[in-house]
């Protein structure tokens, strides 16, 4: 039996699901009230997280830490860890427990996530054979369930009592199809709360009520077996610990499928279409916002996600992969975003996932699951250029080079896509799928309503279909398709040879977007993505490094900017316009590789990696991006992408290398 079992839902930090299959499960989540009433549940932890703590691949271990007193609030700034929520996952138990060091309510709820049947009952005197497995054992206090042909059984320890008789403003009662344990914590005492839920045939109940009198022994022994054999980076432990930690808690699961994959965050699940704030429909806890979709798939986000899970565990790294190609559309369209009810049809995102599968094969070879997404792959790679009225369909201004843009009559209609993105117009659209959302370089673009693409020839674009055709030659190679290898090859070589003679600019030591007034006079830090490609002459290459060097445009104490310093907008450091990108980062990082700037390369990885762990140890955090004049974290609080500073820096160790380009 395969059954999954993990913080697996978005909004449950604080909890586990238990998924027997596609659309089967139960789960548990914890709450917290205060002495003042205030209520703690589901999305309400994502603000108050002080430490993502450890979490083993397989389960073994897991540790998250949270401040009680913080405001549920972007506001809130967690310092303190007044509740540890640990788990231990063994071949047929898991174990939970919870501690708490702050007076109020802690509540272990027992329910269904994603609107799944049936949900936990409470194990009565006489129930069933739950209470006969149990006979020679503890007596059994807890609950069942039966999803999927399998029995779920869970006891808790002594420490962990029903619901008693107490102040008014703390006896919440579980909703309708809950069941619920509380547990009061008085003023300076530490509250603990365990719970141990077994599964399987006849004696699982059985299980249950002997392990939960162990499971303060089997809790404290996993952490300590996991602090001896979790991997590590020679002198750097925190560059491995910080991308396994982050990148293990951000790993979620979609229901319909019971498969695996890695979000942009956990608080980048989007609403579900059609349900409007306020409605029936909302989850528990989101008293404002209208209910999450089931999951949601970031196109670049998932590609960048596999790179980092690689050097955590190969069978995650490949189904992040998986995740993000699946979401492509018929007509080959890998999106911007998809959710299990909404995406964006009109558009897509920079075509790194044929660099991304690549790395995955060196690093853990997967033929079959290579053979498996590379039909996707290639898919994508097509539509870029597939004819649309008569021309390829994101064609730049000079024929051959590519502009980004969106498909208006695929947008979707009124109600089916999020409020910020309703009556966005082509331009923001295009923007979008660039995954540099408010670039400045944007500006200089206008509209062709007609062509439905920005009125250039984009260097970004070109690069990443540059290095798509390259990557995809190389699998092609791998499996045997030599004709398809030899034709991506050619696509390559032609590309290569109207990007060199188009966008080069000599004077600015740079390839430049082309627009209809000629060359464009403004830079991002893209503009250094055509090295990544193995687009410039050695010549031309060290051009650029002079460009990339020079602290009055790109280089300093915080790098890289994603604009120019002396760019107008620079003072801006809002998203795109002026702040440090983790991806954007790590993409010229291999860039400065693949030419051979050793000494560049290793200065960049570790500026990045140490404003990164700097930030982290300060606050917590793993920030969306960073303040490129003081190294500060900004943006969400925990994004999926933000490690790859880390993953940049651990590269530069012999034992992890890439070892990628020849």
């Amino acid at each position: 039996m395969t059954l999954s079992i993990g913080a697996l839902e978005a909004s449950r930090w604080a909890g586990l699901v238990f998924a027997t299959g596609p659309n089967e499960g139960v789960g548990v989540r914890l709450a917290f009230t205060d002495p003042g009433g205030r209520r703690r549940d589901r999305d309400d932890w994502y603000w108050m997280v002080s430490l993502v703590g450890p979490h083993a691949p397989d389960g073994s271990y897991a540790r998250m830490e949270f401040d009680l007193s913080a405001e549920a609030s972007p506001e809130s700034e967690p310092r303190s860890s007044t509740l540890i929520v640990e788990w231990s996952r063994g071949s047929d138990a898991v174990a939970l427990r919870a501690t708490a060091r702050s007076p109020g309510r802690l509540e272990l709820i027992g329910d269904a996530p994603w609107r799944w049947d049936p949900r936990w009952a409470e194990v009565e005197e006489g129930d069933s054979a739950a209470m006969a497995d149990a006979a020679d054992a503890v007596p059994l206090d807890g609950w069942r369930a039966v999803s999927g042909g399998v029995e779920i059984v869970t006891a808790f320890a002594p420490a962990t009592r029903r619901r008693m008789a107490s102040d008014a403003t703390l006896d919440v009662p579980a909703r309708p199809g809950e069941v619920a344990r509380f547990l009061d914590v008085a003023e300076n005492t530490t509250g603990r709360l365990v719970m141990v839920a077994a599964w399987g045939g006849a004696g699982a109940a059985a299980r249950a009520a002997r392990l939960v009198e162990r499971a303060d022994a089997w809790i404290d022994a996993a952490r300590r077996q996991w602090g001896r054999r979790r991997p590590r980076a020679a002198d750097h432990p925190d560059l491995l610990k910080s991308i396994a930690d982050n990148l293990m808690w951000t790993v979620l699961l979609q229901p319909e499928t019971a498969r695996l994959y890695a979000p942009a965050g956990r608080r980048w699940i989007f609403p579900r279409p059609g349900v409007a704030a306020g409605s029936a429909g909302r989850q528990p806890g989101a008293s404002t916002a209208p209910a999450s979709d089931d999951w949601t798939v970031f196109g670049w986000d998932s590609f960048f996600n596999a790179l980092q899970l690689a050097a955590v565990s190969g069978e995650l790294a490949w189904a992040a992969l998986q995740a993000g190609v699946r979401s492509r559309y018929p007509n080959g369209c890998v999106p911007n975003w998809r959710s299990r009810h909404g995406g964006t049809p009109d558009r897509s995102q920079p075509p790194i996932g044929s660099y991304a599968a690549l790395r995955l094969q060196r690093t853990h070879p997967d033929p079959d699951t290579l053979a498996a997404v590379y039909p996707d792959l290639v898919a994508w790679c097509q539509w870029w250029v597939a004819d649309k009225d008569g021309r390829p369909r994101r064609e730049g201004l000079t024929p051959g080079l590519l502009a980004w843009g969106s498909d208006t009559a695929l947008v979707p209609g009124p109600g089916l896509v999020p409020a910020w993105e309703e009556g966005a117009d082509g331009h923001q659209r295009a923007a979008w799928e660039s995954g540099q959302d408010d670039l400045p370089l944007w500006d200089e673009a206008d509209w062709d309503p007609d062509r439905q693409v920005f009125a250039m020839s984009a260097v970004d674009l070109c690069s990443y279909r540059a290095l798509d055709l390259e990557c995809l030659s190389r699998i092609a190679r791998i499996l045997r398709d030599d004709t398809a290898a030899d034709r991506f090859a050619t696509g390559y070589l032609r590309l290569v040879e109207v990007m060199n003679r188009v966008l080069w600019c000599e004077d600015a030591g740079l390839y430049l977007d082309e627009l209809p007034s000629g060359l464009s006079a403004r830079v991002a830090a893209s503009n250094f993505l055509p090295l990544i490609a193995g687009v410039p002459t050695r010549r031309r290459a060290r051009r650029m490094v002079e460009t990339l060097c020079d602290p009055a445009r790109f280089w300093g104490d915080w790098v890289l900017p994603t604009i120019a310093r002396d760019d107008p907008a620079f003072a801006d450091q809002q998203y795109w316009r002026g702040s440090i990108w983790p991806p954007m980062n790590y993409l010229i990082l291999q860039g400065l590789r693949r030419y051979g700037f050793d000494h560049l390369a290793h200065d960049l990885a570790w500026k990045g990696a140490r404003m990164f762990l700097a930030d982290r140890r300060r606050t917590g955090m793993c920030r969306e991006n960073f303040d490129s004049r003081t190294g500060a974290g900004c943006g969400h609080r925990f994004q999926s992408w933000a490690p790859l500073f880390a993953l940049g820096a651990l590269e530069e160790l012999e034992d992890f290398r890439p070892g990628f380009w020849p």
